[in-house]
């Protein structure tokens, strides 16, 4: 069989969005994940997704400019589909980072090659959990399928979309919120904790608050934390499951 020009260039197309959407998700192509691993997914997926459907004779190549632009378009919107895939996976983080900063784990901070930056260990527990939630559920379903109706919303080399900032800024808002909500149980149990150490401070002065606070403080966040996935497992699984909805939601308007 006999590739032409205008079909490499069509299967390079997708494989550009492709990528540009999938190295936004940590489970599939984050920092954590090899290059050649990411690269293999990409081209596995490309010619996947996208049936493979031979062009006839007379479809043209597009010429340098042109498919320099089209790459640069493929680019816009893949990675516009994997910025709402990555504020899902986000809302996992907010939440996070908001428990750790009161459970005594802030002081002692790590690299974490999930999301390139420092995080407590605390934070890293979270995320794995989060994240073995996300394949337990298929949620990697719900991602591809959303990546695979995107090409079908927004054909290959079609016009960028991305009217206005109104969808952007209300997921945004929409996920942070959702990564507050959250956290606040194990917030409140810490809240509570100071308020306890610091009604003990009153009373009993001779008690040394700050050592006796710091691994108390510890073993509430682990122990909140623990009760917590039992409530927020339909929240994590609600989230995850609408991943797609989110990407084509954010390409759609």
């Amino acid at each position: 069989m006999i590739i032409s020009i205008a079909q490499a260039q069509l299967y390079f197309l997708v494989f550009t969005r492709i990528m540009a959407t999938i190295i936004h998700v940590p489970v599939l192509g984050g920092q954590g994940i090899p290059n050649q691993v990411r690269i293999g997914l990409g081209l596995l997926l490309a010619a996947v997704l996208i049936p493979w459907q031979p062009l006839s004779a007379d479809v043209q190549s597009l010429s340098l400019l042109a498919f320099t632009i089209a790459i640069a378009k493929e680019i816009i919107i893949g990675t516009l589909a994997g910025f709402a895939a990555d504020m899902v996976f986000g809302a996992a983080q907010i939440a996070a980072e908001t428990m750790g900063l009161g459970s005594g784990f802030s002081s002692g901070r790590v690299f974490n090659p999930t999301f390139s930056e420092s995080t407590s260990a605390f934070d890293q527990v979270f995320i794995m959990v989060a994240m073995m939630v996300f394949l337990l559920i298929n949620g990697h379903h719900g991602f591809l399928l959303g990546l695979q109706r995107s090409f079908e919303i927004l054909p290959v080399n079609g016009e960028i979309p991305f009217n206005s900032m109104e969808a952007l800024l209300r997921t945004f808002a929409e996920l942070v919120g959702t990564g507050v909500r959250i956290a606040l149980p194990v917030m409140a149990a810490l809240f509570l904790t100071d308020l306890a150490l610091g009604l003990l401070a009153r009373v009993a002065p001779q008690v040394q608050v700050f050592f006796l606070g710091l691994p108390l403080k510890v073993g509430v966040s682990l122990f909140a934390m623990g009760l917590l996935f039992m409530v927020i497992f339909p929240t994590l699984s609600n989230l995850y499951q609408s991943i797609g909805e989110r990407m084509l939601y954010l390409l759609e308007n």
